[in-house]
């Protein structure tokens, strides 16, 4: 035993587990007075908020909530959403956040994978929830205690399904003295659902220590003030709202809450708010773009905006930049706690064009700070590829801010980690400066003729044409080529536009062969974070060849 570990050991004054639980005790001890929450006529400061939380917690802990129990909720972005990511994980509890787009069998599905004990849900949620819980209890023979809540901004229908009524609830309950934390910072946190395109949706779990770094890490990558004012158009279901909840709140900031994402909704308030912050995918973004001029009136503050959850087309990047909207590209996935890596600004590129500035920050960039590794990979020998712009390979993540593994799952788990990486699944190139370019999904890449062809650099072809507001290139079977590119195009307002016009388009953008066969004008599905559902066009396309 050397010197240096002699009478030097680990005791409560020098060493607490990680976790974001302790920026809520820290906001409400040192900024208790400043406001922390806004919801339509609501106010709440920080000690208030932390009142809540603390109250929340208290009752849920009366409910048999503990260590590993799991608490699901189906809620908007509401202060009830904040409350829960503070007070479930301040019972070493984990937080299960539901999409409020999934039917009632895959809800009850996943309730009953992660052996849900409680959920919290909104009235207006009742017709689905309703059913799933009908599912839960004669298919699963689960039957989990229901809070239910009545948000002051929901003037619709909607049933109370549970015996408890949240804000009764908190009344109630006198609020725990603290909000702890855990014991040990490897304790889950939160397990989110993955779309489950093939097969059963994979449950990430994920631990306090990531949540906490990745918190620290958002606020450092953005270059966060202090008390910034952040406005909720990304659903907190999504990779527990990419940690900002907790982001937030070490800031000492102010949550801005939405039921909705509505363009006119969002800049309103903006506006009203003084929003200097927000996160969402690159559809939202677009829906700002696409609003009528006189909607931006009056936003004078800068507003700051990260993009991730898709890969942004350069002209998405361009056309923010010039209505005064300062966009900050990021990606990752659920794996690793929402966005992990970032295209950091380097302050030569503001000297280039704007065409080439949108191009160098619509790259997935660089790992962030707290990250320990991020690279590009040969899958099959696990070996890192030149940082020359052409070798493609596999996007892989190691360290901190990855995921504890899939619940219940040890072959997805193993086949993940395969090598001591985590692999994404998403082909890129490492460009000679080291940032990181996708070129596609492995599965989204289109092999026609033998020649790969990159769904993405398509998209982004059609994005450039101004009547373009969301396109989606899928692969269509065909009988000499194998396959050929597929455009789903939806048009801005008002705009007209022929297949034609677009594919000639295309066409002096790209190589010709890369160019869509076919346009589809038509709705494309998307997510509740506005990503598009490729697995389902995919399908459009291969019944549309069946038929024929």
């Amino acid at each position: 035993m050397g010197i240096y570990d002699q009478g030097l050991e680990r005791n409560d004054a020098n060493f607490v587990p990680l976790s974001p639980v302790s920026f809520v005790e820290r906001s409400a001890e040192v900024f208790g007075d400043l406001p922390a929450v806004i919801h339509g006529a609501r106010r709440y400061s920080w000690a208030q908020t932390r009142d809540r939380s603390a109250r929340l917690a208290a009752a849920l802990r009366a409910l048999g909530v503990r260590r590993n129990v799991t608490v699901s909720v189906m809620l908007h972005n509401t202060p009830e959403m904040v409350e829960a990511h503070y007070a479930v994980p301040a019972l070493n509890a984990v937080l299960n956040t539901l999409n409020t787009r999934l039917d009632a069998p895959l809800l009850a599905w996943q309730m009953n994978h992660c052996e849900a004990q409680v959920l919290v849900t909104d009235r207006e949620f009742a017709p689905v929830i309703g059913e799933a819980l009908r599912i839960l209890k004669y298919e699963h023979g689960r039957a989990p205690v229901v809070i239910d809540v009545c948000d002051t901004e929901y003037a619709g229908a909607g049933d109370r399904l549970g015996a408890h009524e949240y804000e009764a609830l908190l009344v109630a309950h006198a609020p725990l003295r603290k909000l702890d934390g855990p014991q040990d910072e490897w304790d889950a946190i939160a397990v989110s659902y993955t779309s489950g395109t093939t097969g059963d949706p994979k449950g990430v779990v994920t631990h306090h220590r990531g949540a906490y770094l990745n918190a620290v890490c958002n606020a450092a990558t953005w270059t966060m003030p202090h008390f910034p004012r952040y406005l909720w158009t990304l659903p907190m279901f999504h990779c527990n709202g990419w940690c900002f909840p907790w982001t937030v709140a070490m800031l000492g900031g102010t949550h801005v809450c939405l039921r909705g994402v509505v363009a006119k909704h969002i800049l309103d308030a903006m506006r009203e708010h003084a929003v200097d912050h927000y996160c969402a995918a690159p559809i939202v973004h677009n829906l700002l773009l696409a609003a009528p001029a006189e909607q931006r009136a009056g936003i004078t503050q800068k507003v700051r905006g990260m993009v991730a959850g898709a890969a942004p087309p350069a002209s998405m990047i361009e056309g923010m930049a010039a209505i005064g909207f300062d966009i900050t590209h990021v990606y990752g996935l659920t794996e690793v706690y929402g966005p992990a890596a970032v295209a950091v600004k380097r302050a030569g590129w503001a000297d280039e064009d704007l065409s080439e500035q949108a191009r160098l920050n619509g790259r997935q960039g660089v790992r962030y700070p707290l990250q320990e590794g991020m690279t590009v990979m040969d899958a099959e020998t696990m070996r890192e590829l030149p940082a020359d712009g052409e070798a493609m390979g596999e996007i892989m993540f190691r360290g901190n801010i990855v995921m504890k593994g899939y619940l219940k799952n040890p072959k997805s788990t193993a086949e993940a980690f395969a090598g001591g990486w985590f692999h994404t699944g998403d082909l890129a190139v490492i460009e000679p400066d080291r940032y990181v370019k996708i070129k596609d999904r492995s599965k989204d890449i289109i092999i026609s003729g033998g020649e790969n062809i990159s769904s993405i650099e398509v998209e982004d072809a059609l994005y450039r044409h101004p009547a373009v507001l969301a396109c989606a290139v899928v692969a269509r079977p065909d009988p000499k080529w194998g396959e050929t590119p597929l455009a789903f195009v939806e048009l801005k307002p008002g705009a007209n536009v022929t297949q034609a016009d677009l594919i000639a388009h295309c066409k002096g953008l790209l190589a010709s062969y890369k160019a869509p066969k076919e346009v589809r004008f038509e709705e494309i599905p998307k997510t509740a974070t506005g990503k598009i559902q490729k697995f389902q066009l995919r399908e459009r396309a291969r019944s549309a060849q069946a038929i024929e």
